[in-house]
């Protein structure tokens, strides 16, 4: 099942991921849509993802993959984290991301926007590689029978599992939460780097 559409005539922003080298929180956040199936019809959840910390700081869960649900993962990092100006959100060349309502977002916030090269996947490889996380240790072990019970079951795996638990060996084998509240201290600044 396809979550992108990169057929469309919105404009299309360079690749500034590929060139930054992140060493702290709200630098660079990755954002990706994959889609859950549920007992008779698929779901697609977007996330925006710390790249530093590897936080899923914004999610949203919906019948449709249109624009609206990746304002709504990107409204929850916003409210979340309020990151300065000068930070770089990336994300693939999809439709949503490319949409005036979802790029004047983060224009007004002072963001600057990074896209992925035309069918190259694995340059957003931090959301892929928690999508895989996902699939692997939440969705393949569960059998949503509806869209409330599949947004309460990712929502307690996100926020309560890999948020707060589950452990990063790029991190210093902590989970995101806790490595960020460590971040103050001198031995965590070298975590992740």
């Amino acid at each position: 099942m396809v979550t992108t559409d990169s057929h469309h005539n919105r404009r299309v922003y360079p690749n500034l991921a590929e060139q930054m080298t992140v060493n702290g929180i709200n630098q660079l956040w990755v954002a990706d849509i994959t889609y859950i199936r549920l007992e008779a019809e698929f779901v697609y959840l977007a996330v925006v993802i710390d790249a530093f910390s590897r936080r899923v700081i914004g999610w949203a869960l919906d019948r449709r993959v249109e624009d609206e649900l990746t304002l709504a993962a990107l409204r929850m990092a916003r409210e979340l984290r309020h990151p300065p100006a000068g930070w770089v959100h990336h994300s693939d060349r999809g439709s949503q991301y490319a949409s005036g309502d979802y790029t004047d977002l983060l224009k007004a916030h002072g963001c600057e926007i990074s896209m992925s090269h035309k069918s190259s996947p694995w340059e957003n490889a931090g959301c892929e590689s928690w999508m895989k996380t996902l699939k692997y240790e939440e969705v393949y072990r569960q059998e949503y029978r509806d869209l409330a019970e599949a947004r309460a079951s990712l929502a307690c795996f996100i926020e309560k599992v890999y948020n707060q638990k589950r452990l990063h060996s790029a991190l210093g084998y902590l989970p995101p939460v806790e490595f960020e509240q460590g971040l103050s201290h001198p031995a965590a600044a070298g975590a992740g780097s």
